[in-house]
């Protein structure tokens, strides 16, 4: 006889969403009230779980700008089914309307329910910050230990880093509050700063920045505002090659290093103005007190990279602001061996052509 074939309405076994299932366990949590019975009694099997209507079968993925998913369950469709169970909480009321059971008064089943991690090491933080439901995520924050918070994903982001990334500085300020860590890196060495510098959300570099947590929610988890990425790169010389200024203030006024090096060839911010071409950041920097003579692993000077590329004006600012334009590197060039017209980088100002003072352009 042959094997009888399954319906329309039967799921495949092999085939699951990312959370969907642990949606579904959480009807271990205790209800408000009783729901009625809609119909004959099945044997009180689970109910089959069904699309509200008016949505899409499919969500759209959501892509970095580069083509790349930030995550791998922005195309889940797990938090589409009702919430009542975590506490009948609304998008437009994140405030719970009753007091939530404290984290020692969860059942094992029930705790585990809420720490599920799916497939793509997503927990439900991770996907209440995903699916933008900041009243899901409150819940999980009052209901959930510390450590939960601070769980990577298969791409070794925390909801933190997601936060950030989908550009929710409330969502940022809350999981800070509860404690979760500030130091932790993705797949990338990126840490939650690094991707608010990347994408030039200043509000939320704002409350990791300044943002502390709650009494009793463990360590602080204090920024190295010094810690370079795999790249080599910190949170200062990402904002300064984004040329983003209030990010690099921000920055500076919460004890970043102006004359911090990176790690492939020792440029500091001031190096990486210059390559920008951004005379204003120059400046910026030079007011700041950036190290105008500070010299990369090859010995050059912001100096030598504003004369090499032909950057009179910035190589005149950077002069003004007392740069030797004498200095050698290991090639034993100096910044006026490199210009174009090496008379605007002499250091002096008193020269004279047949009794004629000498005037140098800018």
């Amino acid at each position: 006889m042959s094997e009888a074939r399954k319906g329309p309405d039967e799921a495949d076994e092999s085939q699951c969403d990312s959370g969907i299932e642990s949606l579904r366990s959480l009807r271990s949590l205790p209800e408000p009230t009783p729901a009625p019975a809609s119909g004959p009694s099945d044997g009180g099997g689970p109910q089959t779980w069904t699309r509200p209507p008016g949505t899409a079968k499919e969500p759209q993925e959501k892509e970095d700008a580069d083509g790349e998913r930030a995550d791998s369950t922005y195309g889940s469709s797990s938090l589409t089914e009702p919430l009542s169970l975590l506490g009948g909480l609304e998008a437009e009321d994140p405030a719970p309307r009753s007091p939530l059971p404290p984290v020692g008064a969860l059942s094992p089943q029930q705790l585990e329910a809420l720490t599920y991690i799916s497939e793509d090491g997503d927990t439900l933080v991770h996907l209440a910050v995903i699916h933008e439901a900041p009243a899901v995520l409150l819940c999980c924050l009052a209901l959930l230990p510390q450590e939960v918070l601070d769980i990577q994903n298969n791409l070794y982001q925390t909801a933190l880093h997601l936060a950030v990334h989908l550009d929710q500085p409330g969502a940022v300020r809350a999981l800070v509050m509860k404690g979760a860590s500030r130091v932790l890196q993705d797949r990338h060495g990126d840490t939650a700063l690094h991707v608010a510098c990347q994408r030039q959300h200043l509000a939320c570099a704002r409350c990791l920045l300044e943002g502390q947590p709650e009494p009793g929610r463990g360590p602080s988890h204090s920024l190295d505002l010094q810690l370079q990425n795999w790249q080599g790169l910190t949170c200062l010389h990402i904002a300064t090659l984004q040329r983003n200024q209030p990010l690099m203030e921000l920055l500076l006024q919460n004890g970043a290093d102006i004359d911090t090096q990176e790690g492939t060839s020792g440029k500091t911010a001031l190096h990486l103005a210059v390559e920008t071409q951004e005379q204003g950041l120059v400046q910026f920097l030079i007011q700041s007190g950036a190290r105008v003579d500070a010299r990369m692993l090859n010995g050059c000077t912001p100096l030598h990279l504003a004369a090499g590329r032909g950057l009179m004006g910035i190589s005149s600012t950077l002069c003004q602001a007392g740069a030797d334009s004498l200095l050698r590197n290991v090639e034993d060039e100096t910044p006026q061996d490199l210009a174009e017209e090496s008379l605007v980088l002499l250091p002096f100002d008193d020269l004279k052509i047949s009794g004629k003072p000498l005037m140098c352009a800018n």
